[in-house]
C-alpha cells in the first residue's frame, strides 16, 4: 500500500506577515515540507486580484465602470484598453510579484540562517498563470490581444525572481484554476474564453510554456485548482478524470521535469470512484504527488478516509495538502490545520 509522505502548502495562509507564516510552517510541518511559500500576505491576499490596481496604473488602460468595487484595501474592478490604443504599445509596471518575493526572500534566508528553518528546505513562490489574470481581469473583447502583453509582464517577474533568489533554495509553483473553468464550461465570464479554438491544447500549452520558463536548476510545481471563493468551487469536479487527463498533456508537453503536482479532492469525495482516473495519471516516479485532501472542518479524521480511498486507485506514495491557499479562512483555523497535516502525513 502506499504510504503519505510529506506535506505541501499551496499558497496562501492566514497569517497577518510573512515572517508569522514561514516560523509557524517550519515549527508545525518543518520535517513534512520540502518548501514553505510566505503567505500570500498582504495585498495578494486575495490571489490575483490585486492585479486589477496593477493593470489600471497603466497608461492606455481603463477600468471598467464607474464605481469601484472595494474588497479591502483592493478596487477589484475589471480593465480594458482605452479607446483606439493598441494593446502591443501598452507598458505595463511592475506587477508586484517579484517585489514581493525579494522581500520574503530576505525573510526566509534569514529565519534559514538562525536554525529556525531547516537547511534543506526551499522558498515556494506561487504564480498564477497569465491565462488567469487576463480571464478574470480584463475585458472580454481585449483578452486575446492584451494576453501577449501580460504575459510578458509575468516573464520579466520570474526572471528578477530568478535574478534575486538562488537556485538551489528556489521553488516555483504555477496555479493553474481558470484552465479547469474552462475545461468545465463555467459561464461566469461571458466570452472569457472566445479566443481558444481548442480548450485543452489552448490551456495545456500554456501552462506547459510557463513551466518551460523554469531554469533546471529551480524546482517548478503545479497546483491544479476548481476555484476558493468562500471556500467553495465553481464547479465540483465529478472525479479525477480531467484533473488526470491536464496533468498528462501538461507532463507530455513541457520540456523540464516537474518536481511536483497538487490537485484538490471535495470533503464530501471519499469514495474510491473519485480517485479511479489518477490510476492513469503518467506522474514520473520522481517526481511529488499532493493530494488536496486535508479539510479544516473535518481534520485528520476525515483526511484519513480520505487517504484510504485514495490508496485504493494511488498505487504511488503522496504527500497531503488542502485544496487550495486557506489565507481566507476563519481566523485561529491555521494551526489546527497544520496539526491535521502532522496527524496523517509521516515526515521525509
Amino acid at each position: 500500500m502506499s504510504q503519505v509522505q510529506g506535506a505541501h502548502l499551496v499558497g496562501s495562509i492566514n497569517f497577518d506577515d510573512a515572517e508569522t507564516t514561514l516560523r509557524v510552517a517550519a515549527e508545525q510541518l518543518g520535517d513534512r515540507l520540502r518548501r514553505i511559500p510566505d503567505g500570500e500576505v498582504g495585498e495578494r491576499f486575495h490571489w490575483i486580484l490585486f492585479q486589477a490596481d496593477v493593470l489600471g496604473q497603466a497608461a492606455g488602460i481603463e477600468r471598467v465602470g464607474d464605481t469601484p468595487i472595494p474588497l479591502r484595501m483592493l478596487d477589484i474592478r475589471p480593465v480594458r484598453l482605452a479607446e483606439g490604443v493598441d494593446a502591443a504599445s501598452i507598458e505595463l509596471p511592475p506587477l508586484g510579484y517579484a517585489a514581493a518575493a525579494r522581500e520574503s526572500w530576505e525573510v526566509f534566508e534569514r529565519l534559514q540562517r538562525d536554525g529556525v528553518i531547516a537547511e534543506h528546505t526551499r522558498f515556494q513562490v506561487s504564480l498564477p498563470t497569465p491565462l488567469a489574470v487576463v480571464a478574470s481581469l480584463v475585458a472580454a473583447p481585449d483578452r486575446a490581444a492584451f494576453e501577449p502583453v501580460y504575459e510578458a509582464a509575468l516573464a520579466r517577474e520570474l526572471d528578477e525572481i530568478l535574478a534575486t533568489i538562488p537556485h538551489d533554495k528556489l521553488a516555483i509553483q504555477w496555479d493553474a484554476a481558470l484552465e479547469f473553468a474552462i475545461i468545465e464550461g463555467v459561464t461566469g465570464h461571458a466570452g472569457a474564453f472566445e479566443w481558444f479554438d481548442d480548450v485543452w491544447a489552448g490551456t495545456t500549452e500554456r501552462l506547459a510554456r510557463q513551466l518551460d520558463r523554469v531554469p533546471a536548476g529551480v524546482e517548478a510545481g503545479v497546483h491544479l485548482c476548481y476555484g476558493d471563493v468562500a471556500e467553495k468551487h465553481f464547479v465540483e469536479p465529478a472525479d479525477t478524470e480531467q484533473l488526470t487527463r491536464f496533468a498528462n498533456r501538461v507532463l507530455e508537453l513541457t520540456a523540464r521535469p516537474l518536481t511536483w503536482l497538487h490537485l484538490p479532492v471535495p470533503i464530501e469525495r471519499d469514495d474510491a470512484a473519485y480517485f479511479a482516473p489518477l490510476a492513469r495519471l503518467q506522474l514520473p516516479v520522481e517526481s511529488e504527488l499532493y493530494l488536496g485532501l486535508v479539510h479544516r472542518e473535518d481534520g485528520a479524521e476525515g483526511a484519513e478516509r480520505r487517504i484510504a480511498a485514495a490508496q485504493a486507485h494511488v498505487s504511488r506514495d503522496f504527500g497531503v495538502a488542502t485544496e487550495c491557499g486557506f489565507g481566507r479562512a476563519p481566523e485561529g483555523t491555521t494551526v489546527p490545520l497544520f496539526e491535521a497535516h502532522r496527524r496523517v502525513a509521516l515526515a521525509w
